[in-house]
C-alpha cells in the first residue's frame, strides 16, 4: 500500500497551500484507517502534523498547527487533504502522508504505510 501526497510548491509567508493525499493501491479504503501527516525539515526529526482517525472518529493537531491547518477526509475516494493557512518559514519540510493511530494515547507514534513526501517552501 501506497500513500501519495502532492500539493507542495513554494509560497510566501501568510499563504496557503493545500495538500492532498491519495490511495494509490486497489483495495485501499481509507475509512479503516487513521491517516496523519507528517513533515520533516533537514536535519530535524519528523513530526507529526495532523491525524483523522479511522471511520470519522475525529482529528488531532500538533500544538505549532492549531488554528491554520485544517485536515479532512474524502472516503469515498480514498483522500485526505491537508488545508494549510497562515504559513511561516519554519513550516518548511517535506509532508507525506501515512497510515498511523489516531486516538486516545496513540495519537501519530508509529508509521505503518507511506508513500514519497511533498515539498513545502515557505519564504519569509
Amino acid at each position: 500500500v501506497q500513500l501519495q501526497a502532492s500539493g507542495g510548491g513554494l509560497v510566501q509567508a501568510g499563504g496557503s497551500l493545500r495538500l492532498s493525499c491519495r490511495g494509490v493501491v486497489p483495495g485501499f479504503y481509507s475509512e479503516l484507517y487513521g491517516i496523519g501527516w507528517f513533515r520533516q525539515a533537514p536535519g530535524k526529526e519528523r513530526e507529526g502534523v495532523s491525524c483523522t482517525a479511522a471511520l470519522n472518529g475525529g482529528s488531532y493537531y500538533g500544538d505549532f498547527v492549531k488554528g491554520r491547518f485544517t485536515i479532512s477526509r474524502d472516503d469515498a475516494n480514498n483522500k485526505v487533504y491537508l488545508e494549510m493557512n497562515d504559513l511561516k518559514p519554519e513550516d518548511t519540510a517535506v509532508y507525506f502522508c501515512a497510515t498511523t493511530g489516531c486516538g486516545g494515547d496513540d495519537i501519530m507514534k508509529w508509521i505503518n504505510y507511506r508513500g514519497q513526501g511533498t515539498l513545502v517552501t515557505v519564504s519569509s
